[in-house]
């Protein structure tokens, strides 16, 4: 495909796939079972948090921790008194590291709420938005080591989850798939959330040369899709990871 081939290519694949059909077998399913937005914000940062494995997987670890949080997580996290017999297993991410995340986003909820943690402060960078938010949450859950579950641009990580759920936070919900939540956060800023799928595909179609999925390759990425969606980059994620999840492309 020449370069005009190949954008039109992209926009169709996102138009494709972005529809609500597609949250039947994603993470965001599971937020998608709420109406507040503070409920939407708690169960979609989970969820971002352990989205990693087989997916069906993943969903049955979002059946567990509704059955914790209940039906209205909100409330559940601003009235957690670290309840040691709570019991949560996504992969790495345990018990421990769930008591850690509601500790801390409770302290959250307290002084700020969850979107402000992510404001933009004067002409700061948008990987300083996902910096200050980690280090708040790290602030807040003490000696936990929550820390390898929050990934930090600063050190050149790709941070995957946090970036897909801003997506979710940010984006419209004209589509029926995000949240369109927050408007501190432009979606021109939004950054394609980069994993082996979305990264494979980009560089099949030579959007994307560096070879590691890190923060640059991640910004690498970025400019790309702005030239085709300078309002709404991230859009591009639909087609990125639709081609390689359901298409093997």
């Amino acid at each position: 495909m020449n370069d005009e081939e190949k954008a039109a290519f992209l926009l169709f694949k996102a138009e494709q796939y972005e529809n609500p059909t597609f949250i039947e077998t994603d993470p965001i399913a599971i937020p998608h079972r709420f109406k507040r937005k503070e409920d939407i914000e708690i169960v979609g940062l989970i969820m971002a948090t352990i989205a990693w494995g087989n997916r069906k997987s993943i969903l049955r670890s979002g059946e567990k921790l509704l059955s914790i949080l209940g039906e209205s997580p909100y409330d559940y996290v601003m009235n957690f008194k670290f309840d040691t017999s709570l019991h949560f297993v996504h992969r790495t991410f345990s018990s421990e590291d769930l008591r850690a995340f509601l500790w801390s986003l409770r302290a959250i909820y307290q002084k700020q709420g969850l979107e402000n943690c992510f404001n933009k402060l004067h002409e700061e960078e948008y990987a300083y938005r996902i910096y200050r938010f980690r280090n708040a949450m790290l602030k807040h859950a003490g000696q936990h080591n929550v820390h390898r579950h929050l990934s930090n641009p600063m050190v050149n990580s790709a941070c995957k989850r946090l970036n897909m759920f801003l997506r979710w936070m940010v984006r419209s919900d004209a589509k029926g798939v995000d949240f369109g939540l927050w408007s501190s956060i432009s979606t021109k800023e939004l950054r394609i959330p980069l994993d082996v799928h979305t990264g494979n595909v980009a560089r099949s179609l030579g959007i994307l040369q560096r070879r590691q999925n890190d923060w640059k390759s991640s910004e690498e990425l970025y400019t790309y899709c702005k030239t085709l969606v300078p309002h709404d980059p991230s859009k591009l994620d639909f087609a990125l990871f639709g081609l390689g999840v359901f298409e093997n492309f």
